[in-house]
Order: C-alpha cells, then structure tokens, then sequence
C-alpha cells in the first residue's frame, strides 16, 4: 500500500480518488484512523468545515467493519462532524444517524416531520408555504448541512437551489434535472425514487408537489440560504 501523510496531496485528488486512497490508508488500522481523526481535528477550528472531504474521512471511520476503528469515531467526534446546532433546542442526533447509516429513505422522511414540527404543523404533518418563514436560519443550516456534508454534496436544499437557480426558476426543467419527473410521469413514492448517492443531484430530500410548488419555493428562498451554514 502506498503510504501517504501529505493531506495537501489528498485534497487535491478527484472526490472518487480520495475515496480509494481513504479506504486502503484505512486497511492499515489504528494508526491511520488516528493520523485522520487527528487531521479532521486540525479542520474544525476552520471557517469552512466540515466539507465533502471531512464528511468521506468520518463516514469511512464509522461504517467501518473494524470495530475499533468505529469506536475511534464515534469517541472522538461523538456527535458526528457536522455541528448539531438548533434555535429550537432540537435533537438532530437521528437524523445524523440515519444518514451515516444510509438509511436516505429514513432521514427524507424524519426531515419532512421536522420541517412540520419546526414549522408549526407537526399534527396537520404537511406545511402551508406561509409556515415555511417560521422555520429557524439555524435549523434549516444544520439539517441541510447533514445532507450535502454526508453525500459527497448531491443532496440537500442548497444544492436543490443551486440547480433551480440554475434551471432559471423553470419548475419542469428543474424536476426533470433532480429526477422527480421521467419520461412524462412523476416516480412512484418510494420505489420509483433512488434512496442512495448514486441518484441525481437534488434528489433528497423529497418534497411534495401535490399542493403545488409554494412550499418547496419558500424553502429555497429561505434567509437561511443569504447567510453562512
């Protein structure tokens, strides 16, 4: 196995090289696993942690089949890389869970039914576009943070406003590009939807368009997204 330590060298690799490089340093156990946890670290105390990068690094480590290896992890970021922060004192621990253990079919739906309790419409279970504001900045960051930090960027708000931003606010464009309309019918729920990373980008979480597009349009043009998260 080629012995790499310059993580200089590791970032500027092309996301599916450094997920072959992460996985054979990792098959050298205890010691690399510390030398990266010990490099994950040195990023918290960056403005731009965690990225894609930091997500690949602590996702290896916790769905490793090395037990001690998993248990590194876990003790050493307990709560998992993303920070966990709420307005409202919420727990995102499942939803953190859910998505280290790719259960993306899980977290879409424990996101929708937070997004009703923050909201407001945790009994109704499905929001107006008006409840949508009441939705705290930090909230919406942390959960959308777990999303794209956790799926080499392919999933979560930003990313959906990103490409509808760039499909010029064109709703079919934009459905066609995520995959929520192909070949003139919209995918049954949940086997016509690709619950993994393989799916396009945008493509979770889900939202439904059955009541139309109000709903998803305010999430996307949430304040949340005007400020850092």
């Amino acid at each position: 196995m080629r012995v790499v330590t310059d993580f200089s060298l590791l970032e500027s690799l092309p996301p599916k090289q450094q997920g072959v490089w992460l996985t054979e340093w990792l098959q050298g156990g205890r010691a690399p696993a510390q030398e990266l946890l010990g490099y994950l670290q040195q990023r918290q105390a960056l403005a731009e942690f965690p990225q894609v990068l930091d997500g690949r690094i602590y996702e290896l480590l916790w769905r490793s089949e090395v037990p001690e290896l998993r248990s590194l992890a876990k003790e050493t970021f307990p709560q998992g890389i993303v920070p966990l922060l709420s307005e409202q004192d919420q727990d995102y621990m499942p939803l953190l869970i859910h998505i280290l253990s790719e259960q993306w079919q899980a977290a879409d739906q424990w996101t929708r039914q937070q997004l009703c309790r923050l909201g407001g419409a945790e009994a109704r279970g499905w929001l107006y576009f008006t409840e949508v504001r009441r939705i705290p900045v930090l909230d919406l960051q942390t959960m959308d943070a777990l999303w794209r930090v956790h799926s080499l960027e392919k999933f979560g708000w930003r990313v959906q406003r990103r490409i509808w931003l760039g499909c010029g606010r064109n709703w079919d464009k934009f459905w066609r590009t995520i995959g929520w309309f192909q070949a003139g019918t919209w995918p049954r729920y949940p086997q016509g939807f690709t619950w993994d990373v393989s799916a396009p980008a945008g493509h979770l979480p889900l939202a439904d368009q059955k009541r139309g597009v109000r709903v998803l349009e305010a999430l996307l043009l949430h304040p949340a997204w005007e400020k850092r998260g």
